[in-house]
């Protein structure tokens, strides 16, 4: 596995870590704002990890 496969999966296991987080923060009902942020970024990891693949 080289550097650039272990980048990708880093970043996809960061994407899915932080869709959990959504998920649990809209379950607790905490604020649309964090909940959005978290969002994004979750989809960005997700996306950067899948491009480096």
């Amino acid at each position: 596995m080289g550097a650039v496969n272990k980048a990708a999966y880093l970043f996809i296991l960061l994407g899915l870590f932080l869709a959990g987080g959504v998920y649990s923060f809209w379950k607790q009902k905490l604020p649309k704002g964090v909940i959005v942020l978290m969002g994004i970024g979750a989809v960005m990891s997700l996306a950067a990890g899948l491009l480096r693949l």
